[in-house]
């Protein structure tokens, strides 16, 4: 079954295409300002790579673009892994145009969208919970969703959480940065999500892709710990001095966004095969 994963030089998306390759299923992957392999990019479209995978330069805001990335791949099932920040034209409109260009190509479509959707006023949020973003990038995140319901109803919006691996991953680089004293800041301890394992989500992904699912699912661990404690988490892992971790408060600090988002997924896995560990599971204790 061919796979296209849309934005694959990420960190997440890096993930999607080890994987996918590695089950064996043809496999063509999308950049939008950083190439495979940290090249050049000027051989990348359309050709194989070392990474398993055929590349292809795409900006989502561009629909004729789109369109010819999905008539060269000629995918079965689209994964899109993209993370375009508050980028309204990337985040918000960029997901709708692949959506109506899946659905016009008869290619099933697995959409990654955020807890960043939701404000915190209700702590625990299911499937069926309408979104109420409070920052740009959870108002993006929220309209890419709302818009890909419209045009491609069969389409899968998966909702995770803090996705966590190795340094590439932006949560475990700030913990190691702060430990080793090369950036100011702090970790909130009433900051409280359900962070999720990249290997355990991309395999999620998948199997969402290659089942007949749609709507709306939930993808994230099934552990709900603060900013703070995952810091603590890493730097126990990773050998790090924790002693130069600063605990904060989120609350009343001048950095926006909800507090404490933690997504149930238990009617997603009763879908899945794949376990979901918590931050606690995935991150233990080093020897």
């Amino acid at each position: 079954m061919k796979v296209l994963i849309v934005g694959g030089s990420g960190f997440l998306g890096s993930e999607l295409v080890r994987r996918a390759t590695a089950l064996g299923h043809p496999t063509a992957a999308t950049w939008a300002t950083r190439p495979p392999g940290g090249g050049t990019g000027q051989d990348t479209g359309g050709s194989p790579t070392a990474t398993g995978a055929t590349w292809y330069p795409l900006d989502l805001r561009d629909p004729g673009r789109i369109e010819d990335v999905l008539a060269a791949s000629d995918p079965h099932v689209i994964v899109n892994a993209t993370s375009g920040g508050s980028d309204w034209p990337v985040t918000a409109e960029g997901p709708v145009r692949l959506a109506m260009a899946a659905a016009e190509h008869g290619s099933r479509l697995v959409h990654v969208s955020s807890d960043a959707v939701f404000s915190g006023a209700r702590v625990h949020y299911d499937e069926s919970c309408p979104p109420d973003p409070l920052t740009p990038y959870g108002a993006a995140k929220a309209a890419a969703e709302t818009g890909i319901g419209c045009v491609y109803p069969r389409a899968v919006v998966a909702r995770t959480s803090l996705i966590i691996g190795d340094r590439r991953s932006h949560h475990v680089r700030l913990v190691h940065d702060l430990a080793a004293g090369a950036r100011d800041g702090a970790l909130f301890t009433d900051d409280v999500r359900c962070p999720v394992h990249v290997a355990d989500l991309a395999r999620a992904l998948l199997e969402l892709a290659f089942s007949d699912a749609g709507g709306v699912r939930h993808l994230a661990g099934d552990d709900a710990v603060s900013r703070y404690e995952l810091g603590l988490l890493v730097a126990r892992r990773d050998g790090l001095d924790a002693s130069r971790l600063t605990p904060a408060l989120r609350a009343g600090s001048a950095c926006p966004g909800a507090l404490d988002v933690r997504l149930d997924c238990r009617a997603t896995l009763r879908e899945l095969s794949v376990p979901l560990r918590g931050a606690r599971r995935f991150l233990p204790a080093g020897p």
